[in-house]
């Protein structure tokens, strides 16, 4: 069981380091969102996207090292939080407190990256309603008619009966 603690603490150490270094990253993304450099933003993202797999990684290897743990200790894999497993060991006061301060760390961590995260989240969505507006915009302008020039009688002006919108007039040729 020691040797599954170690190799526990171990994936949660390199998988809490990769997440350390996606912070800087995430937090350089938010910079570069609000100048609106999409050549950077594209290198951060294959940056994140490394990072992102590495962790995935590691992931991995830690649910594979609980699944091992839940067969040692007769439990499902489910029920094997960090929380449980700190719980767990009450006997091994070294190990309870060398995974309790790696919990602790890490969950500050993903706090911090999702704190970040949802800012980065925002500014992309902001982003995309500035986009969608001025698409709008642009759009409505190429349809709306060629003189929207009016009086003070809210009439266009230039134009009236002349322009073949006289009052009471009426297409019969449709």
């Amino acid at each position: 069981m020691a040797s599954l603690i170690d190799d526990l603490t171990a994936v949660l150490q390199q998988e809490m380091e990769v997440y350390q270094t996606l912070i800087p990253i995430s937090e350089q993304k938010t910079e570069v969102l609000i100048r609106g450099d999409l050549k950077r933003l594209q290198e951060i993202t294959d940056q994140e996207q490394e990072l992102l797999d590495r962790a995935s990684a590691y992931g991995h290897r830690r649910e594979e090292v609980l699944h091992n743990m839940g067969m040692v200790l007769n439990r499902p894999v489910k029920d094997l939080s960090l929380t449980g497993l700190i719980e767990l060991l009450g006997k091994q006061p070294e190990e309870q407190e060398r995974l309790a301060l790696l919990h602790d760390e890490l969950q500050q961590t993903m706090k911090r990256l999702v704190d970040v995260n949802t800012k980065n989240k925002n500014l992309i969505e902001n982003s995309l309603e500035m986009i969608e507006f001025n698409m709008n915009f642009i759009q409505s302008t190429r349809m709306s008619p060629g003189n929207n020039n009016y009086d003070k009688n809210a009439s266009a002006a230039g134009g009236g009966v002349d322009a073949g919108f006289g009052t009471g007039s009426f297409d019969a040729k449709q």
